[in-house]
C-alpha cells in the first residue's frame, strides 16, 4: 500500500502549539496526560528550531544549532490537506562501540485518526535518512512493553526488540539525590 500523501519538515517556532498539542495527545494514549510537564516555553527554549520558511530536510537540517540546551529536534507530518498529523522528536545519540554519532527517538506520534496511511513509517524513513547521510551508527528508541500495534508495527519494519537490555532512569528526587551524594 502506497503511503497517503503528505509533508514533512522540521518544526518551526510558530509550531509549538501544534507540537505540545501531540505530545499532550500522546500522553493521554499512554495514559499519562497528568504527568506531561512541556509548556510552551519549555518547548521554545528546548527544541533547536527551523526558520520561518526555510528548507530543511533529515539529510540537510537546516534548524538552528543542537546544544546542552536546545538537544532536541522535532518533524512534524501534515496531512494532504495540510493538518498535523503526527511528529517525530528526536535527539543525537553517541554509539561507543561504533565511535559513530546515531538517532534517538523520544516520541514518534500519529493521531489515530491519522493512523494505517504510512505516516508512521514515513517519519521513521526521513529519520533513518538522517542516520545516513550523517554516517551514522544507528537510530532507537523504546516502545512500551503494553504497546503491542507499535511493537508489531516496528518489527515489521526491520527494528529489532533490544530483549537484554533493561532501561534504567533517575529524574526527580532520585536525580538531586543522585547529583548530591559526594557533596
Amino acid at each position: 500500500m502506497a503511503p497517503t500523501a503528505c509533508t514533512v519538515r522540521h518544526a518551526r517556532r510558530e509550531d509549538v502549539p501544534t507540537i505540545l498539542q501531540l505530545i499532550r495527545e500522546l500522553a493521554d494514549y499512554e495514559h499519562e496526560l497528568d504527568a506531561v510537564e512541556a509548556t510552551e516555553a519549555t518547548l521554545l527554549s528546548t527544541i533547536a528550531f527551523a526558520p520561518d520558511n526555510a528548507e530543511s530536510t533529515p539529510t540537510a537540517p537546516n534548524t538552528e544549532p543542537t546544544s546542552p540546551s536546545k538537544p532536541a529536534r522535532c518533524l512534524l507530518l501534515f496531512n494532504g490537506q495540510d493538518r498535523p498529523a503526527g511528529m517525530a522528536l528526536y535527539f543525537y545519540n553517541y554509539s561507543t562501540w561504533r565511535a559513530k554519532a546515531g538517532i534517538y527517538l523520544e516520541d514518534l506520534f500519529v493521531r489515530p485518526s491519522e493512523r494505517k496511511k504510512g505516516f508512521g513509517k514515513r517519519l521513521l524513513v526521513e529519520l533513518a535518512k538522517e542516520v545516513v547521510a550523517t554516517n551514522g551508527g544507528r537510530l532507537e528508541w523504546s516502545v512500551l512493553k503494553w504497546n503491542e500495534p507499535s511493537i508489531k508495527f516496528y518489527e515489521s519494519i526491520g527494528a529489532n526488540a533490544m530483549n537484554d537490555w533493561v532501561g534504567m532512569r533517575v529524574d526527580r528526587e532520585g536525580l538531586t539525590k543522585l547529583a548530591g551524594l559526594l557533596d
